[in-house]
């Protein structure tokens, strides 16, 4: 069906109200059109946004936005221009994640999709890298995120540029030489973290040993790579609590345990939530904690998530969401 402009502003208003019920101040818009960054303009001008949105544009907005001169960052507190979105493989809950190996029961050695060829990355890359902005490319698959990788290691040679924060959306499959890799090159990783509560039973798919190197933060700690709690809403839950409790827990809705080496702590799954979700904004100096000099961005929860039964944190109620100061939700 068709979206106009008022149905853009219906949804505007309708999922501000849902993601601060659950406690969220800020969020990452992982794919905004041109029609979509005039209805935030409009929401934070009439007042129907009170969230903070750091919108990745889809690539194909890129020369627009390179010829007037925007960048990564161009923006104010609450709406800001963040980096380029491609995609280069499918999905994991659809078994089209682009692998090294087949899927577990294949009938064809199924190794998933390829979206785009290793060529096309590495122009888009370059061509993106070198205008000044963050790349921000969805892989789930260990051989389409090594791809990925190929081409952010190509380009960081040819064109040195300080902190560029590049990004892989989901990198839900890792090994130990994909980690030394991004902790090479400073990459960014924003796994699905509400997956293994909400798609556990898809995750058979994939084998026992497979499982212990997806969503992996455990092992992005391990190995010095920054990673951020993500959810992919609509095909994942967007509450972070829920989020948290299954980055703590590694167990689906049926209480099926999967990949139990990448459990981290709840202490851990906040920071990842909170201040490593601002660093893969550049923001990490403005949110993402409570300190002095910071953006008045906050939550009250009825109770401690580090002192509750790790399995109940998803039932924490949402008592007041806060930005910059004001009340957003309240019960």
């Amino acid at each position: 069906p068709t979206v106009d402009a008022e149905d853009r502003r219906r949804g505007l208003k309708l999922i501000n109200g849902m993601l601060s019920e659950v406690g969220l101040t800020s969020v990452h818009d992982a794919s905004v059109s041109n029609d979509e960054f005039v209805t935030y303009q409009e929401g934070l001008e009439n007042g129907d946004l009170d969230l903070r949105v750091y919108m990745l544009m889809a690539k194909a907005h890129f020369p627009a936005l390179r010829d007037a001169g925007i960048r990564t960052g161009f923006g104010n507190d609450h709406l800001r221009v963040g980096g380029i979105k491609m995609v280069s493989d499918g999905a994991i809950a659809a078994r089209t994640a682009y692998l090294s190996e087949p899927y577990i029961g294949s009938d064809h050695d199924d190794c998933g999709i390829q979206a785009m060829s290793p060529e096309e990355i590495n122009e888009s890359v370059r061509e993106i890298h070198s205008e000044g902005f963050q790349v921000c490319i969805h892989a789930n698959g260990d051989l389409a995120i090594s791809m990925v990788l190929d081409a952010y290691e190509k380009i960081l040679k040819e064109f040195p540029r300080s902190n560029p924060r590049h990004r892989i959306e989901h990198c839900t499959l890792v090994n130990p030489e994909i980690l030394t890799r991004m902790n090479r090159t400073g990459t960014i990783a924003t796994p699905f973290c509400t997956y293994v509560y909400y798609h556990g039973e898809k995750m058979q798919f994939y084998g026992d040993e497979r499982l212990e190197w997806m969503f992996a933060q455990k092992s992005f700690m391990e190995y010095g790579v920054i990673s951020t709690g993500a959810t992919d809403y609509p095909p994942g839950p967007y509450e972070p609590l829920l989020g948290i409790q299954s980055c703590v827990t590694r167990t689906d809705i049926n209480g099926t345990l999967w990949g139990p080496s990448q459990k981290i702590s709840a202490k851990d799954a906040l920071r990842i939530y909170t201040l490593n979700g601002a660093y893969a904004s550049f923001e990490e100096s403005q949110k993402g904690s409570i300190e002095p000099g910071k953006l008045a961005d906050f939550v009250v929860l009825e109770e401690d998530i580090l002192d509750v039964d790790p399995f109940s944190i998803k039932d924490i109620k949402v008592l007041k969401t806060v930005v910059g100061g004001k009340p957003i939700y309240e019960i």
